[in-house]
């Protein structure tokens, strides 16, 4: 969690009947309890396959776990009253599938005018540790920096219903230091030493604590780690993570569970901002092992998680077996831009997550313990069986798709393998195009054959938002495989968010655009490749749910959320979708 200046504004203390009844908590007039916020779904700009909150400002994913009936929760940090960062409440959301989202009431608020709930984590405590769930095996710990003026603190709440409501420790804070520097919890089980751990940021020293406790509310401190990486002007968003290992990253698919085996080795990811070498804020991961109390890495090498600039402050689900991928969120924006995109103005939000992700290690040509992530799987968000367009012989050729009325969502993802490159003297280039047939306006990226075989991205050539610090290139190398001669790419975009995964996720970037029209056209092309080379490509709709409005089935893949949009578009939830054509001028102002 970035930290802003103080707030302040009108408000009243409230006693919330459904949570904190360790104390009463303050909250404005225009913050309802008890109840879902309402959100419109329908704008041009807002994404329909990526979580994004029903109004105000998001960032952070917080608290996020699995619990054991199958039902993802996602918390973050949430502004419900203005567009901008400031007044930090945890937000909430759930989901069976991670793509279809419900809504829930604000879970945690502040107790007091000038107090922000920042970022933290939340775990089920099982075997009661904690004493506050003596009948009870699904008791819901949430761990969060309670940030003041004076200094940040670790707090706790607890949660008898599964994490909807909590209730705040009478004892808190469980952990100060004297610091207004001090944020960002993540606590995990760890089994050998039957211990909770965290890792919290001493930020602006550049440092992870790492604590031990029996029962959630008394920490004692164990190691530190220190100056690794990229520093930028402080670290935030710690995660510590067991993670699996692929055996081989090459295959078609490479999550299949025989291509999948257990390690001891973690990764202890953070994020720094500013200070990105794009500028502003991204996030760093280090492999390596962990006895309970030290962490020690492989090397002292920074590892980026995106190599684009809108992808930040990434958490990683709770409660997923160690032997299983991983399964992460990110915030998809950065602090250099983020409190002043349009969707603000024009749709009175601001920000969405990534995409959620698979996660794993695997060893690479040039690299031990590579973090590879993918999409989470998006087949059940198909729009149709098989794919709305493909091509087998795509090399030295091109393939063009109007998406304009057969994808009302806008949301699109693209699959495409280039085989049989040979190793030296490779030429020609893999493009892609996604346009507005209406502006002009496109987001495009490719992968050069030959050199150092580097791919791109550009979003350049989108007019909706102009900032300085609104870099619009991004790219990297991604060497071709020896034994399979072989190069893959994943595209996956939804209205105003694109992001790209390079050969089974060795390489992924995140990147946010805000058109004046709605792209609705897309363009894969290849050239001058060399003879023999091969290229396929298939093409899939993706949407949230299905235009007869069918009744609410979590397991449908046609969706709705448990309740849909009003005659007016609203929806307590972001699963609508519209196939309204939005236009905006220069400035992106809505035409009529």
């Amino acid at each position: 969690m970035f930290v802003i200046a103080g707030f302040a504004g009108l408000g009243l203390l409230v006693s919330l009947a459904q949570a904190q009844s360790s104390a009463s908590a303050y909250v404005e007039p225009s913050v309802p309890t008890g109840t879902p916020i309402p959100g419109d779904y329908t704008g041009a700009l807002r994404p329909q396959i990526h979580y994004s909150p029903p109004r105000g400002f998001m960032n952070d994913p917080n608290g996020m776990f699995l619990d054991s009936d199958g039902v993802y929760h996602l918390y973050y940090q949430y502004n419900p009253t203005d567009t901008v960062a400031g007044n930090q409440h945890w937000g909430h959301a759930t989901s069976r599938d991670l793509y279809h989202w419900e809504n829930q009431p604000i879970a945690i608020y502040p107790g007091a005018e000038e107090e922000g709930i920042f970022s933290g984590c939340a775990v089920i405590d099982v075997n009661n540790t904690s004493g506050f769930f003596p009948d009870q095996t699904n008791g819901v710990v949430a761990l969060y920096t309670l940030n003041t003026p004076d200094e940040e603190t670790q707090q706790v709440a607890y949660s008898k219903d599964g994490g909807y409501t909590f209730t705040k420790y009478s004892r808190n804070p469980v952990l100060s230091i004297g610091s207004t520097q001090f944020r960002d919890p993540k606590v995990i089980w760890y089994a050998a030493t039957q211990q909770w751990v965290m890792v919290v940021a001493y930020a602006q020293e550049f440092t992870i604590g790492f604590y031990t406790s029996p029962n959630l509310t008394t920490w004692t401190h164990a190691s530190n780690f220190s100056h690794y990486g990229f520093l930028g002007l402080q670290y935030e968003c710690p995660n510590l993570v067991q993670l699996p290992m692929l055996t081989n990253i090459s295959v078609e698919n490479p999550l299949d569970p025989s291509n999948i085996n257990s390690t001891d080795m973690f990764i202890l990811q953070l994020s720094i901002n500013p200070g990105a070498p794009l500028g502003g804020s991204i996030s760093q991961y280090f492999p390596g092992t962990f006895n309970g109390t030290h962490f020690t890495t492989i090397d002292q090498a920074a590892r980026l998680t995106d190599f684009g600039k809108d992808n930040y402050a990434g958490q990683f689900f709770y409660n997923i077996p160690p032997t299983s991928p991983q399964v992460s969120i990110a915030w998809a924006s950065n602090w250099q831009y983020s409190q002043v995109v349009p969707t603000g103005p024009l749709e009175n939000f601001r920000s969405a997550m990534s995409t959620p992700r698979y996660n794993v290690l695997a060893n690479t040509t040039r690299g031990e313990y590579t973090l590879v992530s993918l999409p989470y799987n998006l087949s059940p968000l198909y729009t149709t069986s098989s794919s709305l367009a493909n091509s087998s012989s795509l090399a030295n050729s091109s393939l063009l798709y109007d998406y304009s009325t057969s994808v009302p969502s806008g949301a699109l993802t693209f699959n495409m393998t280039i085989t049989s490159i040979p190793l030296t003297n490779g030429t020609g280039t893999a493009n892609f195009t996604f346009l507005s047939s209406v502006t002009g306006e496109s987001v495009r990226g490719g992968f050069y054959l030959g050199g150092d075989t580097p791919f791109f991205l550009n979003r350049d050539y989108i007019r909706g938002f102009d900032n300085p610090f609104f870099t619009d290139k991004f790219s990297t190398n991604n060497l071709i495989n020896a034994d399979t001669q072989t190069f893959r790419l994943q595209v996956v975009i939804d209205r105003s968010i694109i992001e790209v995964f390079l050969d089974n996720g060795l390489r992924s970037a995140t990147a946010t655009f805000f058109p004046q029209g709605e792209l609705d056209t897309l363009v894969i092309s290849t050239r001058e490749l060399n003879p023999g080379v091969q290229v396929s490509a298939d093409v899939y709709g993706l949407n949230r749910r299905h235009s007869s409005r069918q009744a609410a089935d979590m397991n449908s893949p046609y969706s709705a959320w448990a309740q849909e949009e009003n005659a007016n578009g609203t929806v307590i939830g972001n699963a609508t979708m519209t196939s309204q054509k939005v236009r905006r001028d220069k400035l992106g102002h809505l035409k009529s």
